[in-house]
């Protein structure tokens, strides 16, 4: 038996949607990690949470432009 389907909505309790947030984005990179191994490709990701704050994952020759954009994101302000 599967897992019952859910409504993909807003979560409003802060609490809950900050929990739920953490564990897709680790589940997130995690899948973006296997699938630079497995298929052998270059990729970048960048995550900003409700609060503004930054979490990336790229592949290794994408390393110097992934410092370029986070040096830019402190000095850029995206959430106002």
């Amino acid at each position: 038996m599967g897992r019952g389907k859910i409504a993909i909505r807003r979560i409003e309790n802060q609490t809950s949607r900050q929990v739920t947030f953490s564990k897709r984005r680790a589940g997130l990179l995690k899948k973006t990690h296997e699938l630079s191994v497995l298929c052998d490709v270059q990729i970048g990701l960048i995550i900003f949470s409700s609060t503004g704050k930054m979490c990336e994952y790229c592949t290794e020759p994408w390393r110097s432009s992934f410092s370029i954009f986070r040096f830019l994101s402190l000095i850029v302000p995206f959430f106002e």
